[in-house]
């Protein structure tokens, strides 16, 4: 049976702002979601709090994996269950080389019971599946050398993750807004780099503006998420309808959340 990723009435607050207002979804291994909504919506919250982002304070509802609740556990305990993310920004960390950030990472989601200064995976077996895993992904060599996305353009950046998905093979794959700010081409790179992966054995979240990113990779669902609410579930149409017309349909059918939009964005521009 299929894994499921369960979020159920999920309320969540940055400060003393509620953000998420009892937000319900299911993603099961194997299955491709779509995300989409207009900025301040939630979707990034969302993300971060699946992850266990300490700024984001679930003050109501529940995640789970397969019963498992995550609510009180660490971002390196939800990996290790099988939970990862994209990031829309990834970190530079000047100084230490992308095989042996991946080596690390590898190592501690194979093992979950390793403790700090215990034996890594060996390094012929790394230096094999990685050599492995870039040649399917049409990566150079010489990617693995570099210091973790130091000097790296943003098409670079995002293939580093696309990388680190393609070696620590979660559950479940979050990607938020990965096609922010490249260009065509390096969406295509993505894409279909995601495309080689997607399978059976990993449900993936992309949140999205645009429809780039779900061209190689299609969803069976898609979700409109609008003042910290889904408020709209629907397949693939539903992300070509809102890249072709907007959100405005989505605001007259739910006026109370367009509302609680603009009175949000007249507070942010005083």
């Amino acid at each position: 049976m299929n894994a499921l990723l369960k979020i159920e009435d999920l309320h969540v607050n940055v400060g003393e702002t509620e953000i998420l207002k009892g937000v319900n979804l299911e993603i099961r291994q194997g299955e491709i979601h779509a995300l989409m909504g207009p900025n301040g919506s939630g979707k990034s919250t969302l993300a971060y709090t699946l992850i266990g982002h300490p700024k984001y304070e679930v003050t109501k509802g529940r995640i789970e994996i397969d019963g498992v609740e995550l609510n009180e556990m660490d971002p390196s305990d939800r990996a290790r269950l099988g939970m990862f993310l994209a990031f829309q920004y990834p970190v530079t960390i000047p100084g230490v080389k992308v095989a042996d950030f991946l080596r690390l990472a590898l190592s501690n989601v194979r093992n979950p019971d390793r403790k700090e200064g215990e034996s890594l995976i060996s390094m012929r077996e790394f230096r094999t599946e990685l050599r492995e895993t870039m040649k399917q992904l049409n990566m150079d060599s010489s990617f693995a050398t570099r210091y973790l996305n130091e000097g790296f353009s943003g098409g670079e950046k995002k293939r580093m993750e696309i990388l680190q998905l393609a070696l620590l093979k979660p559950k479940f794959a979050l990607l938020d807004e990965t096609d922010s700010g490249l260009d065509s081409d390096a969406v295509r790179v993505v894409s279909e780099g995601l495309s080689k992966l997607a399978g059976p054995e990993m449900g993936v979240l992309i949140i999205t503006h645009h429809e780039r990113l779900l061209e190689y990779n299609e969803p069976q669902f898609t979700h409109v998420m609008l003042a910290g609410k889904i408020v709209e579930t629907g397949d693939a149409s539903l992300a070509h309808e809102l890249h072709a017309n907007g959100y405005d349909s989505i605001r007259k059918r739910h006026p109370e959340e367009a509302a609680w939009e603009e009175q949000q964005q007249e507070t942010a521009a005083k």
